[in-house]
């Protein structure tokens, strides 16, 4: 069994900052690439960063300059540090990743339970 807990969401005002963190736990032999998907009400769920394990990182163009993913690979969490943070930002944020959890080496993607995020002033 394999868990993504993720923590950090919150209500901020419009400039503000917030870091969320999601620890991933279980039977783990290797975690790939890790990310942050949001969804916000009445849209579709959409990429906002990913990193694979050696560093290389991606963005969404909303976010580039704002948010900073970062990861701990002793500590399987990643790390969504978001400033400037705008209304637009207000969303269910949700942690993903690729996790190979045997030798067999099959990945299987797995999804943390979500965080609200709410930017409003």
């Amino acid at each position: 069994q394999v868990q993504l807990v993720e923590s950090g969401g919150g209500l901020v005002q419009p400039g503000g900052s917030l870091r969320l963190s999601c620890a991933a736990s279980g039977s783990i032999f290797v975690i790939n690439a890790m990310g942050w998907y949001r969804q916000a009400p009445g849209k579709e769920r959409e990429l906002v960063a990913a990193i694979v394990s050696g560093g290389s990182t991606n963005y969404a163009d909303s976010v580039k300059g704002r948010f900073t993913i970062s990861r701990d690979n002793a500590k399987n969490t990643v790390y969504l540090q978001m400033n400037n943070l705008k209304p637009e930002d207000t969303a269910v944020y949700y942690c993903n990743a690729g996790i190979v959890v045997d030798y067999f080496g099959i990945e299987y993607d797995y999804w943390g339970q979500g965080t609200q995020v709410t930017v409003s002033s």
